[in-house]
């Protein structure tokens, strides 16, 4: 049986501790915390917990969590926000370049592209003109 919270199929085969990272929001240290107040093992396999302690689960990241969505859209606001001002790093989202101060001259493929380079301009000494 699938575990289903937030609108994610949480995997049941995985450990507790992992099959919560599913979750948009939540890392190993949130999932840790969750599991704690609700008394399960890390290492327990979530298709083995009952499910009245699931239910528990749910309960906490719905109340205290962001996540998914809500998370997604906030981000999305505080990105448009930064735009909207004219601030630095707004100008960098506005531009599709690295935001924290990374080099740009070279490892910036990810976030500019795949882009070609031209060569020197120099022909070849095997080629014949």
């Amino acid at each position: 049986m699938m575990i289903r919270i937030s609108g994610v199929n949480i995997p049941d085969g995985k450990r507790a501790i992992i099959a919560l990272t599913a979750i948009t929001g939540v890392g190993k240290t949130t999932s840790a915390k969750i599991l704690k107040k609700v008394g399960i093992s890390p290492d327990e396999r979530l298709g083995k917990v009952d499910q009245n302690k699931i239910e528990q689960i749910r309960g906490i990241i719905e109340k205290e969590y962001k996540v998914e969505g809500d998370l997604r859209a906030e981000t999305t606001q505080n990105i448009k926000r930064l735009k909207e001002i004219g601030t630095y790093r707004g100008s960098r989202h506005i531009k599709n370049l690295p935001v924290h101060g990374q080099r740009t001259k070279t490892n910036a493929r990810t976030k500019r592209g795949k882009k070609v380079t031209v060569g020197s301009g120099r022909k070849k000494a095997a080629e014949k003109t």
